[in-house]
């Protein structure tokens, strides 16, 4: 099934399969090619229209009878740590950032197979080798980053999180991250997000860009306990208010046609401009 706009570029919908946020559910996705030229361009324009990027592919999800995921955002200037997020902090004195071009290393592979088999063993990934791994991290037309975050004790160094990142024109893309599986006392997810509103902070960057939201969904719900946190909700940001305020209720009218979402995407003007 294709939709196109006048000018490139075009847009497809995958076929439904099942949802791996909310049981029962079947997903669809609305997605377009990453490449050329103009990609970077593209990848910021859409990034601030609800999409989300995995390696050379842009997509949103287009379910038939739910909207329950939203593109989250936490807005910089205006984020307050709370006080369990402080104790994040405190709790990671060794942590050291290092941040590096987007290549993939036996290092990473073992921590992401280690945090794939504790969290997400029944997941899209739980079967994905070391040359998946690297595609993931290093097929990218756009600005990324590899952030590293290391314990250090003497000469030992031992890593601890990671997360492919995205330099967006407005802010930070956390791709995908992930993190020691057992040492869930110090909450690594969330320092790597705390993380990533410092380095946004420093940079004079607006956002940063968490990924999808999902109203109804345990394993996204950390994600409403960030302050100042933005969702992408009929067609335009919005603060979150109360999270008990969205429903995961599916609905045969909850989504447009494909053809008008499509025709209210908004494009980046990638005509060269006239010399005067």
């Amino acid at each position: 099934m294709r939709h196109t706009l006048p000018i490139a570029p075009q847009f497809y919908v995958t076929a439904p399969q099942p949802c791996p946020y909310l049981d029962g559910r079947m997903e669809r996705k609305l997605f377009t090619a990453l490449q050329g030229d103009h990609s970077e361009q593209l990848n910021d324009a859409l990034s601030k229209q609800g999409f989300r990027r995995s390696q050379n592919v842009l997509y949103r999800p287009s379910c038939a009878e739910c909207s329950a995921c939203l593109s989250a955002r936490i807005r910089v200037a205006d984020f307050k740590p709370s006080k369990s997020q402080r104790r994040t902090i405190r709790r990671n004195p060794n942590l050291r950032r290092e941040a590096t071009s987007p290549w993939a290393t036996e290092e990473q592979y073992a921590l992401f197979r280690a945090y794939l088999d504790q969290r997400h063993a029944d997941g899209g990934m739980a079967d994905m080798d070391i040359f998946e791994f690297a595609a993931m991290i290093e097929e990218t037309p756009v600005r990324s980053r590899v952030v590293e975050y290391a314990d250090h004790d003497g000469d030992e160094r031992a890593l601890r999180a990671v997360c492919l990142t995205d330099m967006l024109d407005d802010g930070l893309s956390m791709v995908y991250s992930f993190y020691d599986p057992a040492a869930s006392a110090s909450s690594l997810g969330t320092y790597v997000i705390l993380d990533h509103i410092e380095i946004a902070r420093e940079a004079g960057l607006p956002y940063v860009y968490l990924g999808y939201w999902v109203a109804g969904s345990t394993k996204m719900g950390y994600k409403a306990r960030f302050s100042s946190l933005e969702v992408y909700h009929g067609g335009r940001w919005k603060d979150i208010g109360d999270p008990a305020d969205y429903s995961s209720d599916t609905h045969p009218l909850s989504t447009d046609p494909i053809a008008e979402q499509v025709a209210r995407i908004s494009l980046p003007d990638t005509r060269p401009t006239s010399a005067m």
